[in-house]
């Protein structure tokens, strides 16, 4: 359906600009904008290696280990079922650590191990356990310790100061993790 929405929107955005006889400017603002996109999309690919390469030096240094293990205990607490199971708990606490890092690479294969313990967990296999639902929260509101992408993007974009990010984007997944928790932990009493 949203490929029809802009297959709309750009046709008529083009027939409007044709008829109105604004065809040459659009022409040349579509080639400038393809020409920063190109710009763009380069410098970000650069800055995207250097993160994933910070990334990596702490994956290997074990700093992401002892991140995990420090995450552990904080994790047992809120998790029901997966904290009795070691394989369960051991994929989400590697997944929500590399999330924090900014290894979204890194953290799928963590992510989807994760959700095959926890249904192997599961009594109702035909509906996702408060521990999944729980999970899948943690993963799209995961506090990011590195928002490298974000980072990067604004690096991309001549900020002046890409970096003054971390302290905001700490502060408001925090926030995003902690109501997701306590959001999901209220609606367990009801469904």
């Amino acid at each position: 359906m949203i490929n029809y929405i802009w297959f709309i929107m750009i046709f008529l955005g083009l027939l409007v600009s044709v008829l109105s006889g604004n065809g040459e400017t659009m022409s040349n603002d579509i080639i400038s904008s393809i020409e920063s996109t190109v710009t763009f999309v380069v410098g970000l690919t650069g800055l995207m290696c250097f993160w994933c390469g910070v990334m990596k030096i702490a994956e290997k240094s074990g700093f992401t280990e002892k991140l995990a293990k420090v995450m552990k205990p904080i994790l047992k607490l809120i998790f029901k079922d997966a904290a009795k199971d070691e394989k369960a708990l051991g994929a989400i606490v590697m997944n929500i650590t590399a999330n924090m890092m900014g290894l979204g690479n890194a953290a799928t294969p963590f992510g989807i191990k994760a959700m095959e313990e926890m249904q192997r967990l599961n009594k109702d296999k035909e509906k996702a356990s408060n521990d999944m639902c729980l999970f899948l929260v943690l993963n799209a509101a995961c506090i990011q310790l590195v928002p490298s992408t974000v980072i990067s993007i604004r690096a991309t974009a001549n900020s002046s100061n890409p970096g003054v990010i971390i302290i905001p984007a700490i502060i408001s997944t925090a926030m995003a993790s902690i109501c997701g928790v306590i959001c999901c932990k209220v609606l367990q009493k009801y469904f």
